[in-house]
Formats: structure tokens, C-alpha cells, sequence
């Protein structure tokens, strides 16, 4: 698998990473039920494959990812870069709730060590920059536990320029997490060209655009998912953008096929194409699945299938 250095770190992440959002299983936003057995498996698949690193959170399953990537770990050959986030807490009705308070990220961070079963962790990110007038105090005290060796690298998801501007003041900043697909591409408008320029690695997540760019989506499919699927919250599964996708997908179809690969390896390799991406974060919930989706990480799209896609991508937009 092709290798990219995070940032200014002396991590290397295999520019395929293992997502571990769906297998938390059900909550506010989680993607239905899942099998533990099969959720502990897939990870050890993805190592097998070569993959060498996790990203998780504590929100995930409201702690339940997190504590199966630890059960995994006590079962793994070898031990993989683990990177998971903070800012997303939980009530007592299993609600989402932001917090950045100094105290909250602190008891954060020792909340994952344990349930996760390490000493260290080697990417902890800010998840949300909200409340944004609490970022500063939150970085802080992230670079307080780097400090004590709790963490070696901070990183950030889902922030603008001018909030990572924010926090370039009081510690460096590893990496930057933004969702990056050939449906949402707002990233390539100003923050991949300021990541490079401030030696920031891109670490993309939902590439496949949570299972719409695999080919595997129909109508039927998105009516049998379960009533607790994030999705059937989310535009990019309603009228008129699931019609159009899947008229999109369709289309790549024999570009995938022409090369040997499948859908969800063309849309991740779309998104690794650009060089101030490190890696993408690719999901799942099954041994198969991640196997399936891995060598995209050995895939360089050639110029005649980038500039092909860009079209399509051009006509897609028209139609919306």
C-alpha cells in the first residue's frame, strides 16, 4: 500500500485508513445495528491488508467504537496508529452534546485511553469547532497532554482556514479532517491549498459519500434501511440528489470496470488523486468490505480517467 507522511509528524499513514464510525452501532447518528464479532473482525482484516492505522471517536456508538477497536487491539499482531477525536459528548438520553471546556477535554482524553487500552494517542483531534469561541482552550490544553505524553499529535475535523488560523498560535497543527467526495468538494476551494502550504495533511473522510458512490445504492436499498440510519436524514439521500447520483454512478460505472476495479475503489482513489491528500478514511462494518476497498489505496487514476470523471462531475452539478 502507497505510504504518505502526516504533516510535519514522522507518522506515515498508508493512504488507505480504517473508519470505524459504523460499527459503534446505534445512536443519534449511527447507522443502525451491528455485529460486534463481525465489527472486531473487519478491523483485523484491515490490518492484514496492510492498512496501518485506525480513526475513531469517542462519540461513535457513544464510546462503543472505541472500546471495540480496543478489543481488537489485544487480538492484533501488531499494533497500528490510532488516531480518534473529542468535543462530542452524550446526556443521559443518549444526545448529542458539544463541549470544548479545558476540564471536559482532559477527561476526554483519559476516557479513550481506557476504553481504547493504550498509553498513547498518536492523533487526537478536535472533532467539531463547536462552541467556537471555546477552540483556543481546548487546544490548549490538547498541547498540556501532548506534553505529559498522553497524545503525540493534534489535529483538527471539520475547521475553516480561519479557525485553524486560530490555533496555529499556541501549537502546531498536524492535520486537518474534512469530509471530501466527488459530491461534496468544498475542500478544494481554499483548504487543501492552505494545507499544503502550511505542511497540514488532508485526512478525507466518507470518500465514498457514506455507500452512495459503491454502486450498491438503489431505492430499495435506501427503503430497507433502518429506521435508525443517519442517512435518511441526510440531503445527499433525498430528491433530487439520490436520483442524480445514482444516474452519476452509473456513468463512472465503465471507467471503474475499464481498469479492473470496482466502484468504491474508483471513488477513493478520486479523492487520493490530489496530492495534498494524505489519506483517505475509508468505512466498515465487514471483513469483505474492507478488503474490497484496501487496494485503492495501489490505484492511480491516469489523466484520460480524471479528466473523464471531471466532466461527469461538471454535468451532475448542472442537473442539481
Amino acid at each position: 500500500m502507497q505510504i504518505r507522511k502526516l504533516g510535519y509528524t514522522d507518522l506515515k499513514l498508508t493512504t488507505v485508513g480504517l473508519g470505524t464510525w459504523a460499527i459503534g452501532g446505534p445512536w443519534q447518528w449511527g447507522w443502525g445495528p451491528q455485529d460486534d464479532d463481525e465489527a472486531i473482525a473487519a478491523i483485523l482484516a484491515s490490518l492484514d491488508a496492510g492498512i496501518n492505522w485506525i480513526d475513531t471517536a469517542a462519540v461513535y456508538g457513544l464510546g462503543h467504537s472505541e472500546e471495540l477497536v480496543g478489543e481488537a487491539l489485544k487480538k492484533a499482531s501488531h499494533k497500528p496508529i490510532i488516531a480518534t477525536k473529542c468535543s462530542l459528548l452524550w446526556n443521559d438520553k443518549k444526545e448529542k452534546v458539544s463541549c470544548l471546556k479545558a476540564e471536559s477535554i482532559r477527561r476526554e482524553c483519559h476516557d479513550s485511553l481506557k476504553r481504547l487500552g493504550i498509553e498513547t494517542i498518536d492523533l487526537y483531534q478536535i472533532h467539531w469547532p463547536e462552541p467556537e469561541e471555546d477552540i483556543e482552550q481546548a487546544w490548549e490544553e490538547m498541547a498540556k497532554l501532548a506534553k505529559e505524553g498522553k497524545i503525540r499529535y493534534l489535529g483538527v475535523s471539520n475547521f475553516s482556514v480561519e479557525q485553524i488560523k486560530r490555533l496555529q498560535k499556541i501549537h502546531p497543527v498536524a492535520s486537518l479532517q474534512p469530509p471530501y467526495s466527488m459530491l461534496h468538494r468544498d475542500v478544494e476551494d481554499e483548504l487543501l491549498a492552505y494545507c499544503a502550504q502550511n505542511e497540514i495533511s488532508v485526512v478525507a473522510y466518507s470518500p465514498m459519500q457514506r455507500g452512495l458512490l459503491t454502486g450498491k445504492f438503489s431505492p430499495e436499498r435506501l427503503a430497507s434501511l433502518p429506521l435508525d440510519d443517519h442517512r435518511r436524514k441526510s440531503s445527499d439521500f433525498h430528491e433530487p440528489q439520490f436520483t442524480a447520483t445514482l444516474e452519476l454512478v452509473e456513468k463512472l460505472r465503465p471507467i471503474a470496470e475499464r481498469n479492473g476495479r470496482t466502484l468504491a475503489q474508483l471513488s477513493i482513489s478520486w479523492v487520493l488523486r490530489r496530492p495534498e491528500v494524505t489519506a483517505a478514511i475509508v468505512g466498515a462494518r465487514k471483513p469483505e468490505q474492507i478488503l474490497e476497498t484496501a487496494p485503492a489505496s495501489d490505484w492511480d487514476l491516469n489523466e484520460e480517467d480524471i479528466e473523464q470523471i471531471e466532466q461527469l462531475l461538471i454535468e451532475h452539478q448542472a442537473k442539481l
